[in-house]
């Protein structure tokens, strides 16, 4: 007989929200405020990049050193979700729909500095 791994021995990663000094979750709180059909659009994306860690194109793109994205499709728009590995944890800093082809600088810059604070943590 074969057994299957379960869903944990499979999981590569696990998600975390960034959390402010002040005990914000600013990437859950932006997932709240979406409609049902984004939220689960988004959530596969980030269940794919769980599982199937590391990943590329067209799901995950590496900005910079520490610093990847996760790409989403919606419906009418473009989600990314800006995030980093700490050990086996896949940390989301910061949420957003893309207006243009690059990246904002605002939006990588809020990314880079909640970066830092994890960065600072022990």
């Amino acid at each position: 007989m074969i057994q299957s791994k379960s869903d944990d021995e499979q999981l590569h990663l696990k998600v975390v929200f960034f959390c402010s000094d002040r005990g914000n979750e600013p990437v859950r709180e932006w997932l709240k405020s979406l409609p049902l059909e984004e939220k689960r659009i988004i959530g596969e994306d980030i269940k794919t990049v769980q599982f199937g860690w590391p990943l590329g194109m067209p799901i995950v793109r590496k900005l910079e050193i520490g610093l990847w994205e996760v790409r989403s499709r919606l419906p009418d728009q473009i989600a990314r979700i800006l995030f980093t590995i700490k050990g086996n944890k896949m940390v989301l800093l910061h949420g957003f729909f893309k207006k243009s082809e690059k990246t904002p600088t605002s939006d990588l810059n809020l990314a880079r500095q909640r970066l830092m604070q994890l960065q600072g943590e022990k």
